[in-house]
């Protein structure tokens, strides 16, 4: 079996990330041009393509950096002592870079200004628990799959937030370099940057709910460092 180099695995977070965001954002600009003004449409439309580009992107960075493309799940797994703490440094140091540059392709692709920052608010209560329920469950279907299902991750996890942009009241972010990078993004898409800190704090909350849940569940055996 080749054995993946540190290289390989931060090259992929950065572009798998980069992937993700690139879609977030586009699906999201082209799904309000089409749409006609029919908010319903134009989220169904974002929500097909973001479940759909993490299942391929899981499925083909799986197997050289985990495929994460997310500092809570990163996070959950370095608690779950499956990555060293500098790799996990890295990898979220990758993924936020790649979500910048994710969106800033995007912006190109249609045109628009590359850099930019979102004003659209979004905050409140119910945001902000959305947030917190939608990584809390992000975070028990990676695990439970992991743990029962491995060859179901890709599409369990798309299928996921899929779901999620429609039963949370912040259609499901669930990933803290995402936010970041939506923030970059006065689009469909977008977060105004003031919101951020607050979206992060209650993803990561989730993310330390879910885990004490996943190990009730599903009792991890001798971890397997990479």
């Amino acid at each position: 079996m080749t054995r993946v180099t540190l290289g390989q695995r931060l090259t992929g977070e950065a572009l798998g990330t980069a992937f993700l965001l690139a879609t977030v954002v586009g699906s999201g600009i082209m799904a309000e041009r089409l749409a006609g003004g029919n908010v319903a449409i134009a989220l169904l439309c974002n929500s097909l393509a973001t479940g759909a580009i993490l299942a391929v992107l899981i499925l083909i960075f799986g197997p050289v950096s985990g495929a994460h493309f997310n500092p809570a799940v990163t996070l959950a797994f370095w608690w779950r002592g499956e990555i060293d703490r500098r790799r996990a440094a890295l990898y979220v140091a990758m993924q936020i870079m790649g979500g910048a540059l994710g969106v800033w392709a995007a912006h190109l692709m249609f045109e628009l200004p590359m850099m930019q920052l979102s004003i659209k608010l979004r905050s409140g209560f119910g945001q902000w628990f959305a947030e917190a329920v939608a990584t809390f469950g992000l975070v028990l279907t990676i695990m439970g799959c992991v743990a029962r299902a491995p060859a179901a991750v890709a599409y369990a996890v798309g299928l996921y937030i899929a779901a999620a942009y429609w039963f949370t009241a912040s259609t499901s972010f669930a990933n803290p370099a995402v936010t970041v990078a939506r923030a970059l993004s006065d689009t469909f898409a977008g977060i105004a940057p003031g919101n951020v800190a607050g979206f992060v704090a209650a993803q990561l909350v989730g993310m330390v709910m879910a885990m004490p849940v996943a190990r009730l569940l599903w009792p991890a055996e001798a971890p397997n460092q990479p």
